[in-house]
Formats: structure tokens, sequence, C-alpha cells
């Protein structure tokens, strides 16, 4: 096992290690001096574009049932745990990964991976939990649905990617969670919750062999098979998928007050060089309240609360989209004016002073978010799952602050150039066409 690869050095003194133990298992730690808390994660390279037809949803439906019982501890054995120490856990469900974490005082870090170690490698799914929880998922469903931004940019996703399992929702669907059977959740619970396709990440107080050795210790007293030949799963396939989804417009109706409406395209895979440039062309248009969607939109001509523009970036697919929410007789101006800030980024590029703001408003951001055990964990988690390159700090603001001009105009341009996706929920009959 040893010490695990020193991977990089941090500013004041923080260290990322990587060790791969047997089983193929995956720790990742980064030791703070002078924190006396941690958060540990333990991921599983699965999400929902995952499930198999017949197990839609069977992924959320996991990060809840695993909170519910083990063949050792109780439902109330494993929030007690945390609750008697003061400390925090909780789960995460992507469209490419799950997390089960926990934020614990230095000295309790043994006592989270024990239990959530626990609950990743012994979950019973009990029948009656499973049904109970079936009811709590679906009220889950139905309280995301009450909520018309969840609805535009769930619709969103689900047209620009058209076919590809990256468009269904995370969740599932209400017909998917009432249909989905114990036995095809425990299928899926076997299939993927397995050694080598482990991620365990920690950040804070700690020591790197310390951690590994407490997570050998708890995964072979759950009996786990961890075969010291083996290696970790390959990382998912990367090369960009092709896309089938339905540009143009799409209006949901709700009966409500404000009208929420969404534009954008496919964009970048999550391994693409080009993300940083994303990133700050983000910050340019839809990134803050100097970007020119909110100086234009609300500050000038007072049409919105609420606008923004963003990105999402997978394995083999990405989207682009700007959002924002007004009243309803506002909607054909506000997307006249989305299309034409998109545009104009397009035609004319940045300014240096733009360029600049942008970098030094993502610079600082990076560095603020980081503060945090938690945020350093995800960091860890991601930079695994994804890529197999973790960047540190200063590597990452680096690459910040090389993104060109020029590179940000080039960017416009290509979504400038691709088919538009529009979503608009609101009180519109179906057929309505905002005049397009």
């Amino acid at each position: 096992m040893g010490s695990g690869q020193i991977v990089s050095g941090e500013p004041g003194g923080a260290l990322v290690r990587r060790s791969v133990l047997p089983g193929g298992v995956r720790v990742l730690t980064e030791s703070m001096p002078g924190q006396r808390s941690a958060t540990i994660g333990f991921w599983v390279g699965v999400g929902s574009r995952d499930e198999a037809e017949n197990q839609h949803g069977s992924t959320h439906f996991l990060e809840h049932l695993l909170f519910k019982g083990t063949t050792a501890r109780s439902a109330l054995d494993i929030a007690s745990a945390f609750d008697e120490v003061g400390g925090e856990s909780n789960a995460a469900t992507a469209k490419e990964s799950t997390c089960y974490y926990a934020r614990v005082l230095d000295s309790d870090l043994a006592m989270a991976i024990d239990v959530i170690a626990d609950m990743v490698t012994s979950a019973v799914l009990d029948p009656e939990e499973l049904e109970a929880e079936r009811e709590v998922i679906l009220e889950e469903i139905a309280m995301d649905s009450d909520d018309p931004t969840d609805v535009a940019h769930e619709k969103f996703v689900a047209a620009v990617l058209g076919s590809h399992p990256l468009g269904r929702p995370i969740g599932g669907t209400p017909e998917a969670i009432r249909g989905v059977s114990r036995e095809s959740v425990w299928q899926h619970y076997r299939r993927y919750y397995r050694p080598d396709e482990l991620v365990i990440t920690a950040a804070g107080g700690l020591d790197h062999d310390q951690v590994c050795a407490q997570v050998l210790s708890a995964l072979e007293g759950a009996g786990w098979d961890l075969d010291p030949e083996a290696v970790p799963v390959q990382r998912r396939n990367t090369d960009f998928a092709a896309i089938n989804g339905s540009p143009g417009l799409q209006v949901i109706r709700r009966q409500v007050e404000q009208a929420n409406i969404i534009m954008g395209c496919p964009s970048l895979v999550a391994t693409d060089e080009r993300r940083f440039v994303m990133s700050v062309l983000n910050a340019i248009l839809g990134g803050g309240m100097s970007s020119r969607l909110f100086q234009e939109i609300r500050e000038k001509r007072g049409l919105v609360y609420s606008t923004y523009s963003f990105s999402s970036a997978y394995a083999d697919a990405g989207y682009f989209g700007m959002y924002a929410g007004c009243s309803p007789q506002k909607v054909p101006q506000v997307l006249e004016l989305l299309a034409a800030e998109l545009d104009k980024l397009a035609a004319d590029g940045v300014s240096v002073e733009e360029l600049n703001k942008a970098i030094g408003q993502l610079s600082g951001g990076i560095v603020l978010a980081l503060e945090d055990t938690g945020s350093r964990m995800s960091r860890l988690g991601r930079a695994e799952l994804v890529s197999g390159e973790f960047l540190d700090i200063d590597q990452t603001l680096a690459h910040i602050h090389t993104v060109t001009a020029e590179q940000v105009h080039e960017l416009a341009k290509e979504l400038a150039a691709a088919p538009r996706t529009i979503t608009v929920v609101g009180p519109f009959d179906e057929d309505e066409t905002f005049g397009r």
C-alpha cells in the first residue's frame, strides 16, 4: 500500500496523495495542516445514465436506501453515529456518479469511514423500507415538478440531448419509480458497488496512510473480495457522442406567475481543453451582476429578476444554456434579447477589459470555493472519475489566465452557429410560438 503517489503539493502545505488498494479501490487524500475537521466521500462511478431499461431511477433509489440499514446497523444507528459527534452526512446522485459523504472532526474520521463503508458494502435494501422510500422519492419528484425552474432545466436537457442516456432525469420519472422492482434495484447495487468501481476521497486534518489502513480494514471486515491483482475500472469513453436532440421551441404549460426560459445547444465534453475558455465565456455572458445578460436584460430594461448562462459537461456530451425568468407577456422580448447577446458575442468578440474582469472573477471564485474540506474532497473525486488528471489551485488558475479573447470569440461563434433549443415553461398553450 505504501504512502501513495504524491500527486500535488498545494499552497499552505496541503498535500495530495493517491493510492490503489487491493481490489482496485482508489484512495485520494488532501491533508490540510491546521484543519480540525475532515470530509470523507465514497464515490461510485455510476449515475442515472448507466441504468438499464428496467432500472431507471435505481441510482437515486439506492442513494436513499443505503441510509436505511445494513446487516450490522439500523437506519437510526447510522443517523445517530453522526449526530452524536456533531457531524453531517449526506449523499448526492448525479448523471455519472454517486457520492456518500460525511464531515466530522478529524478525531471522528475513522468512525465516518467505518459507517459509510458499511453502508456501501452491506446495505440490505429491506423490502418494507424500499416501499416506504418509494413514496418519499415520488414526493421528491412531485416537489421538483412544482418548481417551474427545475422543470425548465430538466425539459431543456432532455430536448438538447435527445435519446442519449444523459438526457434522462437523475431521479427517474414517477412511472419509472412506481415500476422499478426491488430485484432491479438490487441487481444495480450488486453490479456497480464493487471494489474496482470505488473511489474514496478525503480532505482536511488527516494522514493518508491512516485513511488507507482504515478503509482497507473496513472493506475487509465487510467481507469484500479484495484481490491484490485487481485494477480499477477504466474511465468512461470521452469520444463525443452523436446527439439527436430536438432544436426549436418547446412550450410546457404551467399555471405560474413567472415564465421560465432556457435557450441553448449541445456543447463541450468534460475533458475538452476549451473548458477553461467556456468558464471565461460564461463569466462574461452571464456569470454575475456585471455580465452582459444581467446588465442588458435586468439593469437596463428591468425585464427580469434573474438571468444567467451556464454549461454542463460529461464524458461524451455537454450543453450550454442561457436562463431568464420573466412575466409571461415579456417572453417574446426576453427571447430576442437572449439570442441577441449570444449573437453579439459571436459577432464582435470581447474586449481586453471584459476578459481581464472575467478572469479575475473566476480566479477569486475558485480560490474561495476551495476554502472548505467538502469542496476539496469533491474536487479529488471528480478529478479521479472524470479525467484522472488532478490540477492544483495554481495550475487551474494558470489555465484560466492563459485564456485569450480570440479563444472566447471562437467558442462564441461555435455556440451561436449551433441549432438552438428553446424551452419555455409558463401559462401558455403548447402551440404558442411567441411570434417566432
